[in-house]
């Protein structure tokens, strides 16, 4: 059974530094592409970053600010989030796109349980 876990959400204040991690479990054949959402209160979740073996795309809110990154030897994924503003704060998520358990499946995504990340003073 293919497993999201993310962490490293918390309490920071204005202009600080989060990463978070996602990790990803059980054997995959292949994947399209790993993204980081977020869900505000009240919101709709949105698509924050997202990464594949080609490019990395970003929400315009937080371009020059967060970056995401991969690796590959530890099915891992970060979001570096530095000069973080209380509009960040959300529950974010990582979803992994397309998952295939072998050459003939389907793709299929998968979604983690989500980690808190609260921007106050």
């Amino acid at each position: 059974q293919v497993q999201v876990v993310e962490s490293g959400g918390g309490l920071v204040q204005p202009g600080g530094s989060l990463r978070l991690s996602c990790a990803l479990s059980g054997y995959i054949f292949s994947l399209n592409s790993m993204g980081w959402y977020r869900q505000a209160p009240g919101k709709q979740r949105e698509l924050v970053a997202s990464i594949t073996t080609m490019r990395t795309t970003y929400t315009d809110s937080v371009k020059g600010r967060f970056a995401i990154s991969g690796d590959n030897a530890k099915n891992t994924v970060y979001l570096q989030m530095n000069r973080l503003k209380p509009e960040d704060t959300a529950v974010y998520y990582c979803m992994a796109a397309g998952v295939r358990r072998d050459r003939s499946s389907l793709g299929s995504d998968y979604w983690g349980q989500g980690t808190q990340v609260t921007v106050s003073s």
